[in-house]
């Protein structure tokens, strides 16, 4: 073999020196393919190398020389090069080996054996694109610290987030790959190839503010000039406005690259496609939002080392920002980016200051791995804090969807979209891919355990023990929270603006084991799911997700206070209680809540309740335990600020059940609908709602969302109905030909079809008016989805039992419950003639316009 030689030294900082003969001779046993007749082995720097962008790592760019990636300030790495013979001639062989810095580092930083996990399992098992990796040392002492070694990738590295050099129309198709890209990695299940380990998937963002705070202050000792006490402020925003979606390993958390940007992508030599992830120090599990964010971050921003002007990117062929996440969001089956925006693109330039810190840090140690560029980090760290604070402060943070991106996403949730006519960004309702999953699951669970009970909870529910609660039911309660089926129905601006009365140790760990706070859906989102639980009347009360549970905990979400919430909405979304709503009165016409005549008086420290309210579903519920009374603490202020909201315990002394409602001959057991007397009803001062006087307005945000549910589920009845009706017309033969072979069944069958689709596109675009535009805006397409709902599912379900002559007026068919229940939702939904006038109304103050 030819003499070895070494670039070493002179060539590689002296901090980075190591034994290259150890290297050489580790490389030999444990390299695939490494030459067996070695003629030189290099191992160099290149130091002139100094992109604008700050960078961690580099794995591959067409270089003059053997190369220590110089522009990183992370794990080092050194390009290692082999020439040795060949039966052709002479062969070159190149390497990339990453370790960890020599010296003293902080605790659980520079996991280069995570990197090396990460990129074995992606390689193996997915199409997520990242070099081959050789083998992993753990052994300091080969080189003097642990190390991995991977392929070299031929390919380019756009240092550069602006792309200068490259034309127009290539500029675009850089950044779509690096959206697609992005989408692919996070559409990878983990625990399907192995890293299912790799970290907890819940309160990511919580933990990673607390490790980038320690981080930060571990870097930054008191006696260093590089310490900002912003940094604390900064820390503190951001511990409290954690999204609520960190708190549970709901759809969106999964692997995280945590370092994702266009500079960490290896591109093809000539084409416009990634070949290569890298750079995996910080890739754990997660929620993903943070990548995606972090991602952006040039579109606001020049992160750099020197520059100190930021203005973002205006090059000519760069994306907007929102035509960049449109890529994202299209490729990865998401919806638009929420209200968390501002936070987590926060969190980004907290991250960044935290890690320049550290930089700062490890060059006063003397082994940064970017050289000298490192001495200026810790004033960048200053300038990212800044501009993170100043960020918080704006109103308006999220582009809004280019024109191309409205007929494929849902624009969900956007700060200023509120204030917009209803017809800006409507989108045309494709589910989100994290919606396909859940209505999936959802599916499965309604084949393999509702339907199959339905018959034995109608049985139970025509017995002598009716009001009572069938054991199978709590079963397949708690196997609903275990598939994450669980309180799907909560939307997550509801639970945002509740997020710091919910922080308390009880629900944290409740939300964390049992996903208390649902999947963070959109109204349009949670539409498609409440769709298939309204295919059963028994089937919204398995997932916690039937009324009126669900709008007295949205009550409680909305306008309860910490005491409030810990005890009565907590054991609510465990499923642990039920509840009643107590509004509508015998003697009165309560479609006008202004009628009602219960009052609420006080004395002293308590409220005196007194008065008859019927139809209150669900105080026949043996489990319930808690009834939201709305009644009048006034009776003599002005007509609109009389009525209160107030909790009382079912079993108060005082409290009578008279009897059960029946709709239809159902009484709909062991729910029920009650009569109730109250009489001299004694509740503490502390139960009342906001405060007296503001019934109203806390029914006006009662009826939003909650009352919008009823719709979904009637398209789902409906959708039911269908069902049985083709089959049975399929299997049933009358007058010598089956019923679908008869030509006045199949047109009526296409129309109930018409209708249906109809009617599900009016209430999902009620649905996306509500997220997008609030309940006042979207009160009249609302109000169309309240009466077009119920009728639509009459004319269906009212076919389905012709369709199935006696049997279909009879118990052994659902049909009938489902009918009597859509009828009773054009009164106990509002009346038609009510939603009617606020339809006809807005129509004519648009036609003054």
């Amino acid at each position: 073999m030819a003499r070895q030689t070494s670039d070493l030294q002179g060539r590689v900082q002296a901090a980075h020196q190591f034994d290259e003969g150890a290297l050489l001779r580790y490389v030999r046993a444990n390299v695939e393919g490494f030459p067996s007749k070695l003629l030189k082995f290099t191992v160099a720097q290149v130091r002139e190398r100094q992109p604008p962008l700050m960078r961690s790592s580099c794995l591959s760019f067409p270089a003059p020389h053997p190369t220590l990636f110089g522009h990183g300030q992370s794990n080092p790495t050194f390009l290692l090069e082999a020439v040795g013979e060949g039966r052709s001639g002479t062969l070159v062989n190149r390497y990339v080996l990453r370790k960890k810095p020599p010296g003293e580092i902080l605790q659980s930083a520079h996991a280069i054996e995570r990197e090396f996990q990460v990129l074995k399992a992606l390689g193996a098992h997915t199409d997520v694109p990242v070099p081959k990796v050789f083998c992993l040392c753990p052994d300091p002492s080969i080189i003097g610290t642990p190390f991995y070694i991977m392929e070299y990738l031929e390919g380019r590295i756009f240092l550069d987030s602006s792309l200068p050099g490259l034309a127009p129309e290539t500029r675009r198709a850089v950044y779509e790959a690096t959206a697609k890209t992005l989408a692919a990695l996070h559409r990878v299940n983990v625990d399907s190839i192995g890293l299912g380990k790799l970290g907890r998937r819940e309160n990511y963002c919580k933990r990673q503010v607390e490790r980038w705070e320690r981080q930060y202050l571990l870097s930054t000792g008191e006696e260093k000039p590089v310490r900002n006490p912003r940094m604390q402020d900064l820390a503190g925003w951001l511990k409290q406005h954690i999204p609520l979606e960190d708190y549970s390993a709901s759809a969106g958390t999964g692997l995280v690259h945590g370092d994702f940007r266009i500079d960490n992508l290896v591109f093809h030599p000539t084409e416009y496609e990634v070949i290569g992830v890298i750079d995996w120090e910080l890739s754990t599990l997660g929620n993903q939002m943070c990548d995606v964010a972090y991602s952006t971050l040039h579109f606001i921003m020049d992160i750099t080392l020197s520059a100190e002007s930021r203005g973002g990117l205006q090059t000519e062929g760069i994306p907007l920002q929102a035509e960049y996440l449109a890529d994202y969001c299209k490729a990865a089956g998401r919806p638009w980016p929420m209200e968390n925006w501002k936070f987590y693109i926060a969190f980004s330039l907290f991250r960044i200051a935290a890690i320049y810190a550290g930089v700062y840090h490890r060059w006063t140690m003397g082994n940064a791995s970017g050289g000298e560029r490192a001495q200026h980090t810790g004033k960048q760290a200053n300038r990212f804090i800044d501009i993170a604070l100043e960020f918080i402060r704006l109103a308006h943070v999220l582009p809004d969807q280019p024109p191309s991106v409205s007929g494929r996403l849902q624009n969900h949730f956007h700060e200023e979209s509120r204030s917009q006519s209803s017809s800006k960004g409507s989108g045309n309702f494709v589910p989100t891919q994290k919606v396909l999953e859940l209505r999936d699951k959802l599916l499965l669970f309604m084949e393999k355990h509702i339907y199959p009970m339905e018959s034995e909870f109608y049985q139970l529910a025509q017995s002598n023990r009716r009001w009572t609660i069938h054991p199978e039911e709590e079963r397949l309660k708690e196997l609903a929270k275990k598939e994450g089926l669980w309180n799907l129905w909560i939307p997550l601006d509801s639970a945002v603006r509740a997020r710091k009365l919910l922080l308390d140790n009880t629900l944290k760990t409740a939300a964390r084991n049992e996903r208390l706070l649902g999947a963070g859906l959109s109204n349009l989102e949670y539409g498609y799911i409440c769709e298939i639980m309204g295919r059963s009347v028994w089937a919204p009360q398995i997932f916690n997700c039937g009324p009126p549970d669900t709008g007295n905990m949205e009550v409680l979400l909305r306008y309860g206070n910490k005491e409030q919430q810990k005890e009565w909405l907590v054991p609510l979304l465990e499923g642990n209680i039920r509840s009643g709503f107590a509004m509508t009165e015998p003697r009165v016409a309560s479609s006008d809540a202004t009628n009602i005549e219960c009052s609420i008086r006080r004395e002293g420290n308590f409220y005196v309740i007194n008065g008859t309210k019927w139809w209150t579903s669900g105080a026949m519920d043996p489990r319930c335990r808690l009834l939201i009374v709305m009644g009048k603490t006034d009776f003599n202020a002005p007509r609109h600020k009389q009525q209160s909201m107030i909790l009382v315990d079912a079993e108060a002394p005082g409290v009578l059940i008279r009897r059960p409602l029946l709709v239809f001959g159902f009484d709909d057991a062991p729910h029920g609908h009650a009569e109730i007397s109250f009489d001299n009803v004694r509740v503490p001062v502390e139960n009342i709602l906001l405060g007296e006087g503001r019934g109203f307005e806390i029914a006006q945000g009662r009826l939003g969302p909650g009352r919008l549910h009823h719709c979904m589920r009637l398209v789902g009845a409906a959708e039911r109905g269908m069902q049985l009706m083709v089959q049975r017309a399929l299997g049933r033969r009358v007058f010598g030909k089956t019923i679908a072979e008869q030509g006045s069944f199949l047109s009526d069958l296409a129309k109930c079809r018409v209708e249906l689709e109809a009617t599900r596109l009016l209430v999902l675009e009620a649905a996306d008016q509500l997220d997008r535009l609030g309940n006042k805006k979207a009160r009249g397409t609302i109000a169309m989805a309240k009466v077009s709902a119920p009728n639509m599912a009459l004319r269906v379900l009212d076919m389905a039992m012709q369709v199935h002559g006696a049997a279909g007026l009879s118990s052994d068919t659902v049909l009938s419950h489902l009918w009597a229940t859509a009828r009773s939702l054009r009164i106990a939904d509002g009346p038609d003639e009510v939603h009617l006038g606020t339809i006809a109304k807005l129509e004519l103050q648009r036609a003054k316009l």
